[in-house]
């Protein structure tokens, strides 16, 4: 089971940016398909975006496309999610996600979970 912390979440103003990361642990993480989600109160957890293997596709939300960019870096088992021009609408808990064959929308297809970092986004 792949471990999974994520870090970067803030409280911001509308229009600026932050950079959340996910570190994960064990040695073939360049295996692995990395997908952030986010939850808000009362809502359902929703799919942000996701990356394939290293040098692999990506895919985005239409609600961030645009906004939001999702990298990873290899070599130090980690996965970034910029965000810039943040909106109050982003404000949820952040959480990243892996699986070895799933790259989708569906938060059933994923397997390890982090346990979230908190964006807030003030008008």
């Amino acid at each position: 089971q792949v471990q999974l912390v994520e870090s970067g979440g803030g409280s911001v103003q509308a229009g600026d940016s932050l950079r959340l990361s996910c570190v994960a642990s064990g040695r073939t993480f360049s295996r692995y398909i990395m997908a952030w989600f986010r939850q808000a109160p009362g809502k359902e957890r929703e799919f942000v975006a996701f990356i394939r293997w290293s040098g692999g596709s990506t895919a985005y939300a239409d609600s961030v496309k645009g906004r939001f960019t999702i990298s990873r870096e290899d070599a130090k088992n980690t996965v970034y999610l910029q965000m810039n021009s943040l909106k109050p609408e982003d404000t949820a808990i952040y959480y990243c996600t892996t699986s070895l064959t799933y790259s989708g929308t569906n938060y059933g297809g994923y397997n390890s979970w982090g346990q979230g970092t908190q964006v807030t986004v003030s008008s």
